[in-house]
C-alpha cells in the first residue's frame, strides 16, 4: 500500500474492488465450473441410473428353466460326458404352443405343446466355426421315461421325436437327444410363436428370396416372387408353412427355416445392430422377452457370454445342415436315421471335429463320407485329410442367385 499525501491508497479501480474487475470473473468461473461439474455429475449418475433400469428390466425378461434342471439332474449319471473344454452344445427348441400373450391366434390351446422346430448347435471351442443340425419332429426315436407336468412319469417309448417335448418339456427332449446323439447339451433355450415375430420386428425385418409367388391361406402368407422383406408375422408363416410350399415334406420346410436363419443372422450382423446400443436395446428386449432357458443361461450376463463368442465367426463358417435320414421303413410319413452318416455326424461334433456342407454332393460321395472314400482319385500325401461332406448350406451364401 502507497502513501499519498498521508493517506493510505490501496490498489485502483479494475484490480478486484470494482464491479468489472478480475476478482469477481474468477468467482464468477469457479459458480460456472462447480454448476457445470454438477450438470454432469446429474448426467452420467442419470445416464448410470437409465442403464441399470434397462439392464434390470432386460435381466428379468428372461424365464429360468428351473424345473427342466432339476430333472436333468436327476438324471445326471446317464448323462454324456462333455469330451473338448470351451466347446458348446445348445439345444433351440421352438414351441408350438398356443398359451400365452399372442399365441392363441396360432390355433386353440389344448393345453399341451410340441417341439415345432428343434436345431443342435455346435458352437467350436475356438470358436471359428458354428454348425446347426435341424432334427425333424417327425424322426422315430427313443424317448425314455420323462416327467410330466403333473408331476407323474411317462412310460419309455418309440416315438417321433417331438413326442418328447409334449411329454415331458425341454428336460425331455434334452435326453433325448442326449441318448441318440451321445452329446452333451450344455444349455437350452425354447422360443415360441409371439417371440419370433418380436425378435424379426425388433430388427426391422428380414430379407428374403423366393423363387416364386407364395400364396398359403393356411400360414395368411401371400408374397410375390424375388426379393421380400418379411416382418415377423409373414416370417413365422414362412417358416412354418408346409403344404403349399415345395414338396410339402418336413425336409423343405427344414430348409427353409435354415435359410431363413442364415438370412436373419446376415441382417444382425450387417446392420451394425450389435454396436448400436439404439438398435440393439430393442432386440434384447424382444429376444429376452420371449426367451425360456437353462439357469446358466437365464440372465443378460450369459446370453452376452455366448453371444459375444459368436462375433468373430466368419459367415462362411455358419453351417446349416439336417441330420441324415430317411422315409422310416414301417411308415413313409416318419423318418429314420442314416446310418453310419449320422452316427459320424455325432461323433465329429463331440469331438469338436469339423465337417463340410455342400448344397450338392459331389457324384458318386455318399453323405458323410470324404472324397477319398467316395472313390475319387488319390489325393497327394502333402494336402490335408478331406473332411467328411454333409448336404446344408453355409450362412454366407446366397439364398438365390
Amino acid at each position: 500500500m502507497d502513501d499519498v499525501g498521508g493517506r493510505a491508497v490501496g490498489p485502483g479501480p479494475g484490480v478486484g474492488g470494482s464491479p468489472t474487475g478480475v476478482g469477481l470473473r474468477r468467482r464468477r468461473r469457479r459458480r460456472w465450473l462447480r454448476w457445470t461439474a454438477g450438470g454432469a455429475a446429474m448426467v452420467v449418475v442419470g445416464a448410470v441410473g437409465v442403464g441399470w433400469a434397462a439392464y434390470r428390466k432386460l435381466d428379468g425378461n428372461i424365464t429360468s428353466d428351473t424345473t427342466a434342471a432339476d430333472e436333468l439332474a436327476r438324471f445326471e449319471r446317464e448323462r454324456p460326458t462333455a469330451l473338448v473344454r470351451d466347446a458348446q452344445n445348445i439345444l433351440v427348441i421352438g414351441s408350438d404352443s398356443r398359451s400365452g400373450g399372442g399365441n392363441a391366434a396360432y390355433g386353440r390351446d389344448s393345453g399341451t405343446e410340441r417341439s415345432d422346430t428343434t436345431i443342435l448347435l455346435h458352437l467350436a471351442a475356438n470358436r471359428q466355426s458354428a454348425t446347426a443340425v435341424s432334427l425333424p419332429r417327425d424322426l422315430m426315436v427313443d424317448v425314455p421315461s420323462c416327467r410330466r407336468a403333473d408331476g407323474s412319469r411317462t412310460e419309455p417309448e418309440f416315438a417321433m421325436f417331438n413326442q418328447a417335448f409334449q411329454s415331458g418339456g425341454s428336460a425331455c427332449t434334452i435326453r433325448t437327444v442326449e441318448r441318440m446323439t451321445d452329446i452333451r447339451i450344455d444349455h437350452h433355450v425354447v422360443v415360441d410363436f409371439s417371440g419370433f415375430k418380436e425378435m424379426v420386428d425388433a430388427v426391422d425385418g428380414v430379407e428374403v428370396c423366393l423363387a416364386a409367388p407364395i400364396h398359403d391361406k393356411a400360414a395368411k402368407l401371400r408374397l410375390p416372387a424375388g426379393k421380400v422383406k418379411l416382418d415377423g408375422e409373414q416370417a413365422l408363416g414362412y417358416v412354418r408353412a408346409r403344404k403349399s410350399l415345395g414338396d410339402g415334406s418336413d425336409t423343405e420346410r427344414m430348409d427353409r427355416q435354415q435359410r431363413f436363419l442364415a438370412a436373419l443372422a446376415a441382417k444382425v450382423r450387417g446392420n451394425d445392430v450389435l454396436l448400436n446400443p439404439v438398435k440393439l436395446y430393442p432386440v434384447l428386449d424382444a429376444a429376452t422377452s420371449s426367451l425360456t432357458t437353462d439357469p446358466g443361461l437365464a440372465s443378460l450376463r450369459g446370453l452376452y457370454d455366448l453371444v459375444r463368442g459368436m462375433r468373430t465367426i466368419p459367415m462362411e463358417k455358419v453351417q446349416f445342415l439336417t441330420v441324415p435320414r430317411k422315409s422310416y421303413a414301417y411308415d413313409s410319413n416318419r423318418d429314420e436315421l442314416v446310418e453310419p452318416a449320422a452316427r459320424r455326424l455325432f461323433a465329429r461334433l463331440r469331438s469338436d471335429a469339423p465337417v463340410a456342407v455342400a448344397r450338392e454332393l459331389p457324384g458318386g460321395m455318399r453323405e458323410g463320407h470324404s472324397e477319398e472314400l467316395s472313390g475319387s482319385p488319390s489325393r497327394r500325401p502333402d494336402t490335408p485329410d478331406p473332411l467328411p461332406t454333409f448336404r446344408g448350406s453355409t450362412a454366407a451364401e446366397e439364398a438365390c442367385g
